[in-house]
């Protein structure tokens, strides 16, 4: 048996025994994770550096506290997200007990991308101890240091038996595929999720696909140029523009670019100084074949590069890089950026810039940048994306009571707070009933007659708001 089967039949075993299902066990693990964090934060903050040259500042951010508050937002309300949730009934179920109980799935799969790879693989996790699973986690081997740290924390504060780590490249994630899991989750890209499905049809496994896209950035009406640069530059930017929520390009009148780009000039100064490359606040590309995969992309624009683009390849340095005059068909258009490359797309008319979003690929997030609150209510309403988020971008994730996920392209499944407890829970419908009122049962049973049919159709009836002292006549 190889270590993958022993690593998954020790995981089942310990399912099958039940020893997730109690709450005080979920609590348990949930404070356990609480522990692994805070006691190695600064391990955490290193090996981030080490793979993506990350700021401490955004490091903290986005893969501590954030999962951080994700953990004390699933602590104070495992308990209510455990009860069951009582329905609606009719006068034909009135005396019976009706409700849905949220179950585990059991041993479920959690695959993780290296632009975030704590946060994005530890928040399914949560969901998943929540919900009363058993775990496998399967970090990206891209990003080496946390993987590897990743992979002597879990053991040494999660139990054993219920959760683990498997570790490896591409061959190793296709071996592992080929066993049976109760729920995949997985985060990247469109490629990828396209194999996993493939692998998960063969035992009809449930997915959840966390995918990219290009998010739009519609900048449309007043706006206040500086206010807008600010936020645009530190959401594109952020881990160097490799974030799946980061806005991909900028839709804009012409007046508009040329008012927003002397403000991205002065805040990309302000923020990062004359010499970005020696700024410690500026992120590295992952990898350098994703450097050349992005450097290929800005080597193939027909559009003009109007700020930054210098690039390093030993240092897989790449400016902050604003592109304009680029068209719909332009080679920074074909595919997601994924890195600090703002391509600029002027479009005159709102109605036109809406029409130019749906054309595309549903995506990931959509933002807005406008004073106008009419803009934004015609946006909202004629558009269709994974969130949404007027005025600013990529903080609407950080809220755990909206749930997170995508649409069509840019993935489907929601998690984040509630939404990653009921992604990895099983919706059992129960109802318990008695022997009672055993009459009105009796007007199902043959031989059938008019009579019957008209009586079954009232009882049974959403609509009907008979009393059970009615309901009494049959009993």
């Amino acid at each position: 048996m190889d270590a993958q089967s022993q690593v998954l039949e020790r995981l089942r075993s310990a399912f099958q025994s039940g020893v997730t299902i109690p709450e005080q066990f979920r609590q348990t693990q949930l404070n356990s994770l609480v522990s692994m964090i805070k006691d190695n934060e600064e391990q955490i903050v290193n090996a981030l550096h080490k793979d993506l040259a990350k700021p401490k500042f955004e490091a903290i951010l986005s893969e501590v506290d954030i999962v951080m508050n994700e953990l004390h937002y699933a602590l104070n309300n495992l308990t209510s997200w455990m009860q069951p949730e009582y329905v609606s009934k009719n006068l034909a179920t009135k005396l019976d007990n009706c409700f849905v109980r949220r179950e585990p799935f059991g041993v479920v799969l959690i695959i993780g991308p290296w632009n975030y790879p704590m946060q994005l693989l530890i928040l399914p996790m949560i969901g998943a101890i929540a919900a009363g699973n058993c775990v496998v986690i399967k970090p990206s081997e891209v990003s080496a240091a946390t993987d590897s740290l990743i992979a002597e924390l879990i053991p040494k504060y999660l139990s054993k038996d219920c959760y683990a780590v498997v570790r490896g490249g591409a061959e190793e994630t296709k071996a592992l595929l080929k066993n049976r899991f109760d729920h995949i989750f997985y985060t990247g890209s469109q490629a990828v999720a396209r194999i996993i499905l493939q692998a998960a049809a063969i035992h009809l496994t449930p997915v959840t696909l966390e995918l990219g896209g290009k998010c739009p950035c519609l900048i449309y009406g007043r706006v206040n140029a500086t206010a807008a640069a600010h936020r645009l530059v530190w959401a594109k930017f952020f881990n160097a523009g490799q974030s799946c929520v980061a806005p991909d390009y900028v839709l804009c009148s012409a007046a508009t670019r040329d008012a927003l780009l002397p403000a991205l000039r002065q805040v990309l100064e302000d923020f990062y100084g004359k010499e970005i490359q020696k700024c410690p606040d500026m992120s590295r590309i992952v990898s350098p074949r994703h450097w050349t995969r992005v450097m290929g992309l800005l080597g193939r624009t027909k559009g003009k590069v109007v700020v930054g683009g210098e690039h390093d390849q030993e240092d897989r340095y790449i400016a902050p890089t604003v592109v304009v005059d680029v068209a719909e068909d332009d080679a920074l258009m074909t595919e997601e950026i994924f890195g600090p490359i703002l391509p600029i797309l002027t479009i005159e008319s709102l109605e036109e810039s809406i029409n130019f979003i749906n054309r595309q690929e549903k995506p990931l997030a959509l933002y807005v940048f406008s004073d106008e609150s009419s803009v934004v209510k015609k946006v909202l309403e004629n558009s269709r994306s994974g969130g949404f988020c007027s005025n600013d971008a990529i903080v609407h994730m950080a809220l755990p009571g909206l749930p997170f996920g995508g649409v069509g392209n840019s993935g489907f499944g929601h998690y984040h707070g509630r939404w990653g407890f009921e992604a990895f829970s099983h919706q059992r419908a129960v109802m318990l009933r008695g022997w009672a009122l055993e009459k009105l049962n009796a007007l199902r049973y043959p031989p059938y007659s008019e009579s019957k049919l008209g009586w079954l159709r009232w009882t049974t009836s959403s609509k009907s708001s008979c009393s059970l002292i009615y309901a009494t006549n049959f009993a």
